[in-house]
């Protein structure tokens, strides 16, 4: 990676679930400034909600940008209720929603900024393609 003193990344995630709760998996697809993909994650959660699994796409894509040691994220999600809630406009009202977005919201501070914004579903189709690939690799063994 270069040495620069502003990285900044751009990601794309997405959390599904077959069934509500049932089988999930989160996907990232992270893209330097020059929209360059630099990375493609998935991660199979076991038996959770599309909510849960929205949210830790967000939270495994933090993750994965510290690594890349990057310092400004723009991040987009075709999910309103996390953009909202993460952008702090919808209170965060589940439990296990709430836990989640404690994680996010601490790693999210050592970055310089993390931005939120919603895509719609259209826009999404590779962090969609990663959610997709894991659940059926980890369903067909």
């Amino acid at each position: 990676m270069t040495n620069t003193k502003e990285k900044k990344l751009v990601i794309y995630t997405d959390g599904g679930a077959r069934g509500n709760p049932g089988p999930a998996a989160s996907g990232v697809v992270i893209f330097n400034d020059q929209k360059k993909m630099i990375g493609e994650y998935s991660k199979f959660l076991g038996e959770t909600t599309n909510n849960q699994a929205e949210y830790r796409a967000v939270l495994l894509a933090l993750e994965k940008a510290l690594e890349l040691e990057g310092t400004e994220i723009v991040l987009y999600s075709d999910s309103e209720l996390i953009v909202n809630q993460l952008n702090r406009k919808y209170k965060v009202k589940n439990k296990e929603l709430s836990t989640i977005f404690v994680k996010i919201w601490n790693i999210a501070q050592k970055f310089d900024s993390v931005s939120y914004h919603h895509v719609p579903r259209e826009k999404n189709k590779l962090a969609d393609a990663q959610v997709n690939e894991c659940l059926d690799q980890y369903l067909d063994s």
